[in-house]
């Protein structure tokens, strides 16, 4: 039987990993720098906004990584949840790293890579929870799974045969499911 207890921990968790993912999505989707490239007279300045995603390409990836596994937590159950956990974990040590040594270049506002990082520590808040305590959450019913072997009612078994032969059934009009 599920405990309400462990369903609240998932949703949380599930909520963090998608709360992390959107914080760093957000953060690179802002403008983390311009560059000014100096132009002879006449000719103005030329300012280039640089966005946190076109600084550090990984970035947006690991957000979007950290966005699956919200998704990943409840379609999943035991050590494939935990390697979910993981991944999101890993997700966001990567983003931390990135979000980290992005504040040691000249000229970029700190706000965004700072929220950047604050989303990637949630993310391995998350994933370490995940790892820890994941393989007890509830998973989804098994309802829909494929059964282990079909159970047919008054109907004969299918001919044994390759593939070909069922197509060849088929060609020639008969059912090879009879």
């Amino acid at each position: 039987m599920r405990s309400p207890r462990s369903t609240r921990r998932l949703a949380l968790v599930a909520v963090a990993c998608a709360a992390a993912g959107g914080l760093v999505l957000f953060a690179v989707s802002r403008t983390w720098l311009v560059e000014v490239v100096q132009r002879p007279a006449p000719l103005e300045a030329l300012h280039t906004p640089r966005t946190g995603g076109s600084l550090l390409p990984a970035l947006p990836a690991m957000g979007l990584v950290m966005l699956a596994g919200a998704g990943a937590l409840f379609a999943t159950r035991g050590m494939a949840r935990r390697a979910v956990g993981a991944l999101v974990l890993v997700a966001g040590v990567v983003a931390a790293i990135l979000a980290a040594v992005s504040l040691l270049r000249a000229g970029v506002t700190p706000v965004w890579p700072v929220l950047a990082f604050v989303g990637a520590a949630l993310a391995v808040a998350a994933g370490g929870f995940t790892i820890v305590r994941g393989a007890s959450w509830p998973a989804l019913g098994r309802r829909y799974d494929r059964p282990a072997r079909p159970v047919h009612s008054g109907q004969a078994a299918a001919p044994a045969g390759n593939d070909r032969d069922l197509w060849d059934a088929l060609d020639r009009g008969e059912d090879p499911t009879r």
